[in-house]
């Protein structure tokens, strides 16, 4: 890994995670890496700004419950994604639970999908959030099964068995017809909306 850039656009959370001690010694003291670049700004203008590229991209927005945040979830976003994707890299993107929300889940994969990029959509069960799904985005076809004969040693919960089955939906997380989300109909806001106020608190 030679260099890291942090895209956050709240600078008291970077501050925070920086300078509070409980907090750095729960992230191994990373952001004063002299490998990591911090830079507070609004992901989607910044996008729209720097000129460069990048082999490995981490999306995790909050998940779209209001219009600000869908834009982060526009196939207006993921084409400036793509624009700053290295020809071999990869970006992966939380996206929402396909269980809880499957439209809207399916509705990211679809959306990724719509500016030309490949995807391989996955889940996981996540302790403090259930089962929750996210999409590996690429401009060439990722392939589990190949990535699991690459995986390091010592892991603690994956091998290359439930590497492939975390790609492998069941029948209730199965893909379905969804929308794509753009910056001029925002569907993202409503589906999500529309799934998780079903969920009783």
């Amino acid at each position: 890994m030679e260099s890291v850039t942090l895209v956050e656009l709240d600078p008291a959370m970077t501050r925070l995670f920086s300078q509070q001690p409980a907090l750095q010694r729960l992230n191994g003291d990373a952001l004063a890496s002299s490998k990591v670049r911090i830079v507070n700004a609004d992901a989607f203008q910044w996008l729209e700004t720097t000129p460069e590229t990048f082999d490995v991209v981490i999306v995790d927005f909050p998940d779209p419950t209001n219009f600000s945040i869908g834009k982060l979830y526009t196939n207006s976003f993921y084409a400036l994604l793509d624009r700053h994707l290295a020809a071999s890299g990869y970006a992966v993107i939380q996206t929402t639970s396909p269980l809880v929300a499957r439209r809207s889940y399916w509705a990211v994969v679809n959306t990724v999908e719509s500016v030309g990029l490949s995807t391989a959509p996955y889940h996981a069960n996540v302790p403090s959030f259930g089962e929750w799904g996210f999409v590996v985005a690429s401009r060439r076809p990722f392939s589990p099964a190949t990535q699991a004969g690459n995986l390091p040693p010592g892991l603690k919960f994956l091998n290359p068995q439930t590497l492939t089955l975390l790609f492998d939906f069941p029948q209730d997380m199965a893909r379905v017809p969804a929308p794509v989300n753009r910056l001029s109909n925002q569907e993202l806001v409503h589906s999500y909306e529309q799934e998780w106020g079903k969920v009783s608190p």
